[in-house]
């Protein structure tokens, strides 16, 4: 109880920052936990998925380095804690509308790509999460569609001696 009014103290006053206390039913710890859970399924979570996971947590919820990196060691120990992904997607289903589920589908399917291949466990977890999370089928599908067009136009050749530009000659 101590805790708890001294945290609300601090955020009132400015003293801390409210971003930066994730608790079991904030939508950023249960999002970036299935996140984490979809880059280590595989077995491995190499380089490129830590880069992505970072990104992205950066860009969609606008947090800094150092709130990024506690977020993720917060998600990391809420994996390995967790016994099902019920307890993450029960708090997205609360929180986010259908819209904001679907973005947390885009981003699984981001981090499952980062590395190059869809591992089959990262594609069967995105489609149990999805189902949890009341996502149908078909956007779980025109979601992977669109961000792996997405990650091959960032990976094209750009400047002036791209292949598209071979075929003109």
């Amino acid at each position: 109880m101590f805790d708890a009014l001294k945290t609300f103290i601090a955020e009132i006053s400015g003293a801390g920052s409210p971003s930066k206390s994730f608790n079991e039913d904030d939508y950023r710890l249960a999002a970036v936990a299935l996140l984490v859970h979809v880059a280590a399924v595989d077995g491995e979570t190499d380089d490129k998925e830590r880069r992505r996971l970072k990104t992205l947590i950066e860009e969609r919820f606008g947090l800094d380095d150092s709130a990024t990196a506690l977020l993720i060691e917060r998600a990391e120990q809420s994996d390995r804690d967790a016994v099902d992904f019920y307890q993450f997607t029960s708090v997205l289903k609360r929180t986010l509308d259908e819209d904001g589920r679907l973005k947390i589908v885009e981003m699984m399917w981001d981090i499952a790509f980062a590395d190059g291949e869809v591992h089959e466990f990262e594609d069967n977890t995105i489609w149990r999460v999805a189902e949890l999370l009341g996502v149908s089928t078909r956007d779980r599908v025109l979601m992977r569609q669109r961000v792996a067009v997405e990650i091959a136009a960032e990976a094209a050749p750009k400047g002036p001696w791209s292949k598209a530009d071979d075929k003109k000659t």
